[in-house]
């Protein structure tokens, strides 16, 4: 067949990859574009985009279930994760997850700063270039230290925490997505079915959650009337809730890698699972108390986003229902289970990503089908039950349990090295406890109110002082004047700070 001229044609076409150089070619010799569809490229950014906008919907969900006096620290430090673990992955933590040369376990730095990172196919998904997939495999990262480190709520310093982030990302995250994401794992090896992160970000970051938690020891006031109060700020809860459910469209949808039937899949069973989880942890509340629960109905959303995460390119469409089902039913009962182990897991972390993300492994087992694997057009798995591969299921609980035993065990030698460092200790001190993180750790507030019923504080006590005074030096008695005089409140009681602050 005789060649034609292409350079007119008003798009670049498909050529397949030809191998040349480690980085894919030099972009002043040829034009680099030809290897991929302008179309999976264009996607893959779009859903790093969704998958970043996850990371401000976390802390205005943190934000809102928390106390009014530590808001802004909830909503600060998942955008501190953003930050830091984005350099964690550019500095080395790309190469040590997908580096081609990888162990079973961990991968080399060949890969640090995105060295031979740009055209050459992604080792785990040749669709897209190899610099688009780690920005996109990055925002995971970002997202999974984010869940974790809400552990610190109402009682963690915020240094340390911004140093747990980098140490945790390195030692605990980027080992588990190596063996789980990595062609070179033995988890991914040994046949593991995980799409999205069951293992690699819930898991992790909900045993990671009830380690820093168990470290931090419990609130002031734990047990007490003091720690009895309902969520702050609803709204925040829903508007993190919003941000989540949109994002995880990118999360799911954007891990086939390309723009195929398989991400639409993924986009499918996302959106279903989000609905039953929800309706399903609002029922189980008003079972119990009568009420139809928004943060009930906002916890729900979540759980079911985390267990269909692990499954989400693997299932049909119809296995979204009970995976979501079961995800949400035993993440909410899972809530109790802080109570039985005696640690103050403020924002059930592990409750909602620990457990919700093991009952998504274990439903990947049973309802992983061959068939929706190959909607990508080149994906061959042996399946779950679904295909009669009674084997899924010994292998989706060894991945699981061991990623949640290491994060587990690695954190809490993480934060107990940290703890013994001059300058890191992890837990505030009870004053600083007692005012709220956003006074004593940030200086700022969430609300104007807040710093304005301080000055108003401040005003009547500065008063009341002023008044005992002249009362002293006055030849005249105070004669009604207790009756106009309006007594200093302590503003810590509401959680707004001391008075002489």
């Amino acid at each position: 067949m005789a060649s034609t001229d292409q350079s007119g044609l008003p798009y670049v076409p498909l050529v397949p990859y030809n191998g040349t150089g480690a980085a894919g070619g030099e972009s002043l010799a040829a034009n680099l574009n030809i290897w991929y569809q302008a179309g999976d490229i264009t996607f893959i950014i779009f859903a790093t985009a969704l998958v970043l906008l996850m990371v401000p919907g976390i802390g205005f969900f943190y934000s809102g279930l928390a106390r009014r006096k530590s808001a802004l620290s909830l909503l600060t430090l998942p955008l501190l994760s953003l930050a830091i673990t984005s350099l964690q992955w550019f500095l080395f933590g790309y190469s040590l997850t997908f580096s081609p040369q990888s162990s079973r376990f961990l991968g080399d730095f060949s890969r640090g700063l995105f060295a031979n990172t740009l055209a050459a196919p992604a080792p785990a998904s040749p669709r897209v270039p190899d610099l688009l997939f780690a920005v996109y495999q990055g925002m995971f990262s970002c997202v999974t230290v984010a869940l974790a480190t809400g552990a610190v709520a109402e009682r963690g310093r915020m240094l340390p925490c911004v140093v747990f982030m980098f140490v945790w990302a390195t030692l605990v995250y980027d080992p588990i997505a190596c063996w789980t994401w990595n062609p070179r794992g033995w988890s991914n090896r040994m046949g593991g079915l995980d799409f999205a992160g069951g293992t690699p970000v819930h898991i992790a970051s909900g045993a990671a959650g009830l380690a820093y938690s168990m470290m931090l020891g419990k609130r002031r006031g734990h047990g007490t009337q003091e720690l009895n109060y309902k969520p702050h700020n609803v709204g925040y809860v829903v508007v993190g809730t919003v941000f989540l459910w949109v994002g995880w469209f990118g999360f799911n949808a954007g891990s086939a890698g390309a723009g195929n039937l398989r991400a639409v899949m993924a986009a499918v069973v996302t959106n279903l699972a989000a609905g039953v989880g929800g309706v399903t942890w609002c029922l189980l509340d008003w079972r119990l108390e009568g009420k139809w629960s928004t943060v009930g109905f906002c916890s729900g959303v979540v759980a079911g986003l985390v267990a269909i995460t692990p499954g989400s390119g693997f299932v049909p469409a119809w296995a979204a229902l009970p995976t979501a089902f079961l995800g949400a039913a035993f993440a909410n009962y899972g809530t109790k289970l802080k109570f039985l182990l005696r640690i103050d897991d403020a924002l059930d972390i592990f409750a909602v990503h620990g457990i919700g993300g093991l009952v998504g492994n274990i439903c990947t087992a049973f309802f992983a089908a061959d068939y929706i694997a190959a909607l990508d057009g080149v994906t061959q798995i042996k399946g779950g039950w679904l295909n009669h591969n009674w084997v899924q299921l010994p292998i989706q609980l060894a991945d699981s349990f061991t990623g949640g035993c290491y994060s587990f065990v690695l954190t809490c030698l993480i934060l107990f090295v940290m703890n013994l460092i001059p300058g890191l200790q992890l837990r505030v001190k009870e004053e600083s406890e007692i005012v709220g993180i956003d006074d004593a750790e940030i200086g700022e507030f969430a609300y104007d109110y807040v710093e304005l019923t301080r000055e108003v504080g401040n005003d009547l006590a500065a008063a009341e002082t002023a008044s005992m005074y002249s009362e002293q030096h006055s030849q005249y008695p105070a004669i009604g004047r207790e009756k106009t005089r309006m007594p200093a409140v302590d503003f810590r009681t509401y959680g707004m700070g001391s008075t002489s602050n």
